[in-house]
C-alpha cells in the first residue's frame, strides 16, 4: 500500500482540509493514522508554547560534573569554566559512540538507503518522520523551547517535586471500567505540571489523550497523548485553572482527526 504524502500528513494534523482519497487512505491505514495522531499531538503542544518556555541557563558546575561523569577531553571545557581533570585508569569513548540523535539513537550513516527491493512509490522510514519537524515550524514551535520547558519546569530535578496546587479525583465514565487522579504541581517560577494517571485496561485499537475542559463543558485544551497508565503534561502559561477546571482522558481512534472523540474514559474536576 502507497502511503500519504508526509506533507499532506503535516496538513493533516494542523487541521486543514485534505481530499477524499487521503480521508480514505487514513481511515483504513493504520500507520498513516497512527502518525497524523503522533502530529497532531505536537500541533495542540506547539500552539500553547509561550515566551516563558524558552530554555534557562543551566546552573554553574553543571558542565564540570557532566564532564567529569563521561570523562571527557578537556578541549571540550567550555570558556569560563574549568573542566577537572580525567580519571588516568578510565577508558576513552570513541567519539562517534557519544553522539546521538535527538531520540537516543545513533545517526543515520550518510551512505545509508532504503531497501534495494522497496518499491520505488513507498516513501522510506527516514524520510516519514519528517512531518514532526513540518507541523512543529508550521504551528510555532522552537525546539529549544521544549528543553527549556523541561529543565525550568523542575522535571529534571529529582530532590523535591513541586507542591501540589491542585487535584482530582477521576471517575469513569458509563461504559467505562476505569479509576484515575490528577494532581497539579506549581513550581517557584509559576511554571505547572499536571500528573495524570489511569488504571483500566489497554486499547490497541487507539490511543488515549488528556484534556483540559471549561466548567459548562463547551471549551476544551489538549494536554497531550497519554501513553501508559501514567503521564506529565505542562499546563499552558496563562491559563485559568479556575474555569478550565475538568480534566478528561478520552478514547481517540486513529482517524487523522485532532478533535475529540466524545468518547470519555474518565473525567473529574480539580479542587484547589
Amino acid at each position: 500500500m502507497e502511503h500519504v504524502d508526509p506533507e499532506v500528513l503535516a496538513l493533516a494534523a494542523l487541521g486543514e482540509p485534505v481530499d477524499d482519497a487521503t480521508r480514505a487512505h487514513l481511515e483504513a491505514c493504520t500507520t498513516c493514522a497512527a502518525e497524523v495522531a503522533e502530529l497532531a499531538s505536537v500541533v495542540a503542544t506547539a500552539r500553547t508554547a509561550t515566551p516563558e518556555d524558552a530554555p534557562v541557563p543551566a546552573p554553574a558546575g553543571v558542565w564540570g560534573r557532566i564532564h567529569a561523569e563521561l570523562d571527557l577531553s578537556p578541549g571540550l571545557a567550555p570558556d569560563g569554566e574549568t573542566a577537572p581533570v580525567a580519571p588516568v585508569a578510565s577508558v576513552p569513548v570513541a567519539p562517534d559512540d557519544r553522539t546521538t540523535t535527538a531520540s537516543g539513537s545513533a545517526p543515520a550513516s550518510p551512505s545509508a538507503t532504503p531497501e534495494s527491493g522497496a518499491p520505488s512509490n513507498v516513501v522510506p522510514l527516514r524520510r516519514r518522520r519528517a512531518p514532526w519537524v513540518m507541523a512543529a515550524a508550521a504551528a510555532g514551535v522552537v525546539v529549544g523551547g521544549v528543553g527549556g520547558a523541561v529543565w525550568g519546569g523542575g522535571l529534571l530535578d529529582s530532590e523535591a517535586p513541586a507542591p501540589v496546587v491542585a487535584e482530582a479525583a477521576l471517575d469513569p465514565l458509563p461504559g467505562w471500567d476505569a479509576t484515575g487522579a490528577a494532581q497539579v504541581h506549581e513550581a517557584e517560577d509559576g511554571t505547572r505540571q499536571i500528573v495524570v494517571t489511569l488504571d483500566t485496561a489497554a486499547d490497541d485499537d487507539g490511543y488515549r489523550e488528556v484534556w483540559l475542559i471549561d466548567r459548562e463543558v463547551t471549551r476544551l485544551v489538549s494536554l497531550g497523548v497519554l501513553e501508559g497508565s501514567e503521564g506529565t503534561f505542562t499546563v499552558p502559561s496563562g491559563l485559568d485553572l479556575d474555569d478550565f477546571a475538568v480534566v478528561d482522558v478520552s478514547a481517540e481512534p486513529y482517524d487523522g482527526d485532532p478533535n475529540h472523540s466524545g468518547d470519555s474514559i474518565i473525567r473529574g474536576i480539580l479542587d484547589a
